[in-house]
């Protein structure tokens, strides 16, 4: 019998070493030592599996990267630096000069900005669909497309998108079917199981959940994860063994923290709602969502993310900045402290205004990261900041 997910998070590890500890040790080491001339040699052959240079792989490594593809559903994966590691190691192994891809317009900032700012200097053209308009998917297919890409739910609008038919129009046209899964993490949505090829996680977020360190992962599909292993290896983006360690530890945990920020974030969502000085209010599972049907269908929970829409534009955003007082101002998001964000001036203030206003993104929109404090105290903080 397979274990269930929360089992396989804490009872997945390295090997015990010689000291028989209950816990993984980290193993800060750069490089390994061999016994001889010989396995050096059918080490990098490639012909005995063993770890040679913290680079290429490390225990440490190694156990996150098992976890997250025992929680996704993965043949295999590749652990990067950060998400945005992650994000461009997949798109550079598999993407080449004249090549084009589809994603979705919603889609984070600095992705965005990979798409439209440095993949052109490589003839690499992107075309856009909106998140509502997936009919329009198999129109935007050229002789040249090589993957469809999405994020879901979407940031900061938490839209959600249909994973099953994305896959099937990817399977149709075999074009490699690529999905961020930060937002709902393994837990709570495996991409994989609706048709997914390759699927991406900045593990920074949720996967650490306190706001520690950084880190990214893409798992998949075996035969895909090796190109992709050869890329990153290659080009140096590699995860240390500290964070792994740290990232590894916190997915003992992920699913009682994000069941905790679920209750939260639905309970503050309905609660927004109620606010006269709110014009909209999208949580995947407040029946109002415009997705709410398919979030039931995708997704074991709602998510830690709700955005709201302020009366009064720009000024009502900055004005409700300032007046938060438990509520953290960061970039940051999926941490276990509660977090406010701006998105029009921060983490999509590279976007032009009809970019912005093309994925929902309004001058008094605030992206709330629903953290794990009291939910009473989370909901005191922002009433006063909105009403005063």
């Amino acid at each position: 019998m397979i274990p269930k997910f929360e089992t396989q998070a804490i009872r997945t590890q390295t090997e015990q070493s010689q000291f028989q500890e209950h816990s993984s040790p980290l193993y800060l080491t750069s490089s390994f030592v061999f016994e001889d001339a010989e396995e050096m040699r059918a080490s990098f052959a490639e012909e005995k599996e063993r770890n040679i240079y913290s680079r290429f792989s490390n225990p440490n490594t190694s156990e996150f990267i098992q976890k997250v593809c025992q929680m996704e559903g993965a043949e295999d994966g590749v652990a990067f630096a950060s998400g945005m590691g992650a994000v461009f190691g997949t798109f550079a192994t598999f993407l080449n000069a004249g090549d084009h891809l589809i994603s979705a317009r919603a889609v984070f900032g600095s992705t965005h900005s990979l798409f439209t700012k440095y993949f052109p200097k490589w003839n690499i053209e992107t075309s856009y669909f909106a998140v509502d308009q997936l009919d329009a998917v198999e129109d935007l297919i050229q002789e040249n497309t090589r993957c469809i890409y999405v994020e879901s739910p979407t940031n900061p609008g938490v839209d959600i998108l249909d994973l099953e038919a994305l896959g099937k129009i990817a399977k149709k046209h075999k074009l490699l079917f690529i999905v961020d899964n930060c937002f709902a993490t393994p837990y709570l949505q495996t991409p994989i199981q609706f048709g997914a090829d390759l699927v991406i996680h900045s593990a920074t977020k949720l996967m650490d959940g306190q706001g520690r360190v950084l880190g990214g992962i893409t798992v998949g599909k075996k035969e895909l994860i090796r190109e992709l292993y050869l890329f990153a290896r290659n080009t140096g983006a590699s995860l240390s063994p500290f964070n792994a360690w740290v990232l590894s530890k916190s997915l003992e945990t992920l699913s009682v923290r994000v069941d905790r920020h679920c209750e939260n974030a639905l309970a503050l969502a309905q609660k927004l709602e109620q606010l006269e000085e709110t014009n909209w209010v999208k949580y995947p599972f407040l029946p109002s969502h415009p997705q709410y049907e398919l979030a039931q269908k995708q997704m074991k929970q709602g998510g830690t993310i709700v955005s709201f829409e302020l009366k009064g534009g720009v000024e009502a955003g900055r004005n409700f900045i300032n007046k938060i007082q438990l509520c953290s101002l960061s970039a940051n998001l999926g941490d276990s402290r509660t977090i406010v964000t701006h998105p029009a001036s921060t983490t999509h203030s590279k976007l032009s205004t009809v970019d912005q206003l093309a994925v929902g993104i309004t001058g008094g929109m605030i992206r709330l990261s629903v953290g794990l404090e009291h939910q009473e105290d989370i909901w005191n903080d922002l009433k006063q900041a909105i009403t005063q």
